[in-house]
């Protein structure tokens, strides 16, 4: 559980450093990740897509430049307000709103996708987050979460634990000037549950045919649900 406004007030200070502190900290493999997340929903050309926790919008962005029609939704306004800039450039079909992930601003069933990259460990039920995410898909659409993870066992794992835990917050302190949320990164990350506990949450909450891909050594994970129900024609298709 986190404390919502605490949360909201911490991504507020950060929002003017948070991509480039993406970028720099992961080396640039979040763009990678993130396009992995698209691959995984398949042929995606006129699907309505629900990006939920957006941010900053690079997910939705991704999914928009392939031919996806999307909306980010986040609760964070100053974070929210640097998406719109990211898609002004190109032909892209997204759009943003406030909105919280424990009681999405959309009808039930009125999307092919639901996904989240690093919100859902942010949000103060995640059980909820999935089961409303599930709620706004439609029968036989999918729900797509990426979340950070911590690698099996050996000397990959020790190196990383010793970057997440001492590097990391040392550079985001550096670069952001707020200590406390790079420490929060870490703290929160090592206390996620494993890919195989988080794939039985998303079981519970109703899912089928869930699985997880570990991303990068396990840095990260791409876990993925189906919403149960016959496949119908998706609300988005044009």
């Amino acid at each position: 559980m986190s404390d919502p406004q605490a949360v909201q007030s911490m991504f507020g200070r950060i929002a003017g450093s948070y991509d480039l502190l993406n970028r720099v900290l992961s080396c640039g493999i979040d763009r990678r990740w993130r396009k992995r997340v698209v691959a995984r929903a398949g042929q995606v050309q006129g699907c309505a897509v629900l990006d939920v926790c957006t941010g900053t919008g690079d997910l939705a962005v991704a999914f928009a430049r392939s031919g996806a029609r999307v909306v980010g939704v986040d609760f964070t306004r100053p974070m929210l307000l640097r998406a719109p800039g990211k898609v002004r450039s190109g032909d892209l079909r997204a759009q943003f709103a406030q909105g919280d992930a424990l009681c999405i601003p959309a009808m039930e069933g009125s999307v092919d996708i639901a996904c989240v990259a690093f919100g859902i460990r942010n949000v103060a039920d995640r059980h909820l987050g999935l089961r409303e995410m599930g709620r706004v898909v439609r029968p036989g659409g999918q729900v797509l979460v990426l979340e950070f993870s911590t690698p099996p066992r050996g000397l990959f794992a020790w190196a990383y634990r010793l970057y997440f835990t001492r590097i990391l917050p040392t550079l985001g302190r550096w670069v952001s000037r707020d200590g406390d949320a790079y420490a929060y990164l870490p703290r929160t990350v090592m206390a996620w549950p494993q890919p195989e506990a988080f794939q039985a949450e998303m079981e519970a909450e109703g899912l089928v045919d869930c699985g997880f891909e570990r991303l990068t050594g396990g840095i990260a994970c791409l876990h993925f649900g189906t919403v149960a129900g016959d496949a119908m024609e998706g609300p988005g298709r044009e």
